[in-house]
């Protein structure tokens, strides 16, 4: 039920996003305690999503819900950032992620371990080239798990 939900929202979100120069990062429909959640995580070309950005985009997302009303249960919208640590979830942000910092797993181990952090600084012809601890390690694309940005501390 949360796939076709989660499908139904980004077809209504995408426009709204659209006109207001913004870009989908990743929609939720989950159960939290007895509560459930409508997250839409949202961010703009240079990553300074404001309060502003997320209230219009819950406002007019609000209507469109309303309108065609596809969550029969009462649940709470939130629109936000991504935050820092953005996940990866296709070809493309991973693409703009080339030269930060990320943080990897992988469905299945390479070189003995499935979690790699450290600069991307290559994704050509479906592997991922990473930098970690000075070694170069290369991820075929369809066996990464996750990817998202990573924080260097």
């Amino acid at each position: 039920m949360s796939k076709r939900i989660t499908e139904i929202v980004e077809k209504m979100a995408l426009p709204i996003l659209e006109e207001q120069n913004l870009e989908l990062v990743d929609i939720e429909y989950k159960k939290e305690g007895s509560n459930w959640f409508l997250r839409v995580y949202i961010d703009k070309e240079n990553g300074s999503v404001d309060i502003e950005d997320c209230g219009r985009v819950s406002e007019a997302l609000s209507i469109e819900l309303d309108k065609v009303d596809p969550i029969s249960n009462p649940y709470f919208l939130e629109v936000s950032s991504p935050g820092a640590e953005r996940p990866l979830k296709n070809e493309k942000d991973l693409l703009k992620a080339v030269g930060k910092h990320v943080h990897i797993t992988t469905y299945e181990p390479i070189n003995d371990q499935k979690i790699f952090e450290g600069e991307l600084v290559n994704f050509v012809q479906n592997t991922l080239t990473i930098i970690t601890d000075e070694k170069e390690i290369k991820i075929p694309y369809e066996k990464v798990a996750s990817a998202r940005l990573a924080l260097v501390l």
